[in-house]
């Protein structure tokens, strides 16, 4: 990136690059809402944006960021655009393709950041077949089906580590990817992964996973970091998770005269990881970036960790 965004902590890489350390989710934005609500975030002061094929509304993210780009109201080299492979164009011959295609529909010349979205690979979708291609090889089979395809996760990699030698992406890494898969890509990759995305909040603090992290010169992105909220309209979870009505939370962000989620959001990057929240709402745009002069005590970063015990259904830690 250009100069370092003003106000706001940022995330080394190994390659000593910087990430803003909060970034603006993209997923299950609506496509109608998504160029106004990338303008309006620019306009607040995001400069990560955590985009993906399989989101849907890269054309629209594409429009947002030309017409902020336009106006003057930021410059490319002061952007972290992420975008992610997905699990049907895993074979050699697809990666490229793949990321022409987001390119494009970004209205970029090169990423940031490109993930492999997760360590599964399925069969083909041609791109003029469907697009985004989703889960299901037919989705309007009587049966819809994930037809799994045998490609090993090193020539997934390799395909990507000609994307970076190829000047269109900045940085490579993985989402999904647990400590074994990870030490196994580290043994045979030419281009260590840079970033690891996983979804990561006080109920599922992935400490282990993050540790090694760290120390592989691996960096973190936070995805779903207010908790089960990304949940609810997918009938994945339940009101009752919801961590911003945790009393713990709540009492701590009156102590701080904050939000429930600034907590949660300051917790996420006072562990050194990045975050990714998603809204709509212009409001929450600015309050979910404000979380920077402010600090969370030992024994409330502590007694937040502790919160994954809490009984929870969707507690996978």
């Amino acid at each position: 990136m250009g100069d370092a965004v003003i106000g706001q902590e940022m995330i080394q890489l190994a390659s000593g690059r910087e990430v803003p350390s909060v970034g603006l989710g993209l997923w299950k934005i609506e496509q109608e809402s998504t160029a106004q609500v990338v303008e309006d975030a620019i306009e607040c002061g995001y400069r990560h944006f955590d985009s993906a094929c399989d989101y849907g509304n890269e054309v629209q993210t594409g429009e947002g960021l030309t017409a902020a780009l336009a106006k003057g109201s930021v410059k490319r080299e002061d952007l972290w655009i992420t975008s992610k492979l997905w699990n049907t164009y895993h074979r050699k011959e697809h990666v490229r393709p793949a990321l022409e295609k987001s390119l494009r529909d970004l209205q970029l010349d090169y990423l940031d950041l490109y993930l492999v979205h997760f360590p599964i690979a399925q069969k083909h979708v041609p791109i003029e077949k469907r697009y985004p291609p989703g889960w299901f090889t037919d989705p309007d089979a009587e049966h819809p089906v994930v037809e799994a395809d045998g490609v090993p996760i090193i020539e997934t990699w390799r395909a990507m580590e000609e994307l970076v030698e190829a000047g269109l992406v900045k940085e490579i890494g993985v989402c999904n990817f647990g400590c074994s898969l990870l030490r196994d890509l580290l043994n045979q990759a030419d281009v260590p992964p840079a970033m690891l995305q996983i979804e990561m909040h006080p109920y599922l603090t992935q400490e282990k996973l993050t540790r090694f992290c760290h120390e592989s010169n691996i960096s973190v992105t936070a995805f779903s970091p207010l908790g089960a909220q990304s949940y609810f309209q997918l009938n994945m979870a339940e009101a009752h998770e919801s961590l911003l009505e945790h009393d713990l939370i709540k009492t701590i962000a009156v102590q701080h005269q904050r939000s429930a989620a600034q907590v949660l959001l300051r917790w996420g990057v006072q562990r050194g990881t990045s975050v990714v929240p998603k809204t709509c709402n212009i409001d929450r745009l600015q309050e979910n970036l404000a979380v920077h002069d402010f600090a969370l005590s030992n024994d409330e970063m502590s007694a937040i960790c502790l919160l994954y015990t809490s009984p929870s259904p969707r507690d996978r830690g």
